[in-house]
């Protein structure tokens, strides 16, 4: 495979900076995307899903644009949409669970913390999923299997959190980086599905 890569490379005459500078701007282009195409509020995970795809037909050197990322969404979104709204419900239930720490329940921390960590857990799994969707599988099984991958490779999932850490320091410094960023999210979660992978 890398061979491959090495070759195809030579014949298109591109160095390796030049081809790396190349996957960093698709995957900022790839943000831009996800950012607008999540404006549906609870069509988030589809497109993360859509991206993931684009990204992985670029990293095989395959030919695909916005056509097959919209493409690809509309797929995606027709079961996408319901795990979207599981996710606002999910957030929604840790907003009750912080009021709750904020309001000096006993025991409030404890399950505010408890909360936090299940909702980190949640989206982590979203984004394992996400990164591994094809327009033939089921966001059900898709999810049950990446909460799987999210508890049994820790490593891979710490990874993804450093990317979500990423996107929110950047929208702390400076709101529109964050969008661009999301593509970068997208991109770790895909390395790190093909980590697991191979692993």
């Amino acid at each position: 495979m890398a061979e491959a890569r090495v070759k195809a490379r030579a014949a298109r005459g591109e160095s390796v900076f030049a081809e790396r500078f190349a996957v960093f701007a698709e995957c900022l282009l790839t943000g831009v995307w996800i950012a607008v195409a999540s404006l549906g509020v609870v069509t988030y995970p589809a497109a993360f899903a859509a991206g993931a795809r684009h990204l992985r037909r670029r990293a095989a050197h395959e030919a695909g644009g916005w056509r097959e990322f919209a493409a690809d969404f509309r797929v995606a979104v027709r079961g996408g949409w319901l795990a979207g709204l599981s996710g606002w419900a999910a957030a929604a239930a840790v907003w009750l669970d912080v009021q709750a720490v904020r309001a000096g329940i006993p025991g409030g921390p404890l399950v505010g913390a408890v909360g936090v960590f299940a909702l980190i857990g949640l989206v982590v799994a979203g984004l394992r999923a996400a990164a591994v969707w094809t327009p033939a599988a089921t966001w059900r099984s898709l999810l049950a299997e990446a909460g799987r991958r999210t508890v049994l490779d820790p490593a891979g999932s710490f990874l993804i959190v450093g990317g979500l850490a990423v996107v929110a320091v950047s929208a702390w410094f400076a709101t529109p980086l964050a969008v661009p960023v999301l593509g970068a999210v997208a991109a770790a979660a895909v390395a790190v599905e093909e980590r697991h992978r191979r692993r």
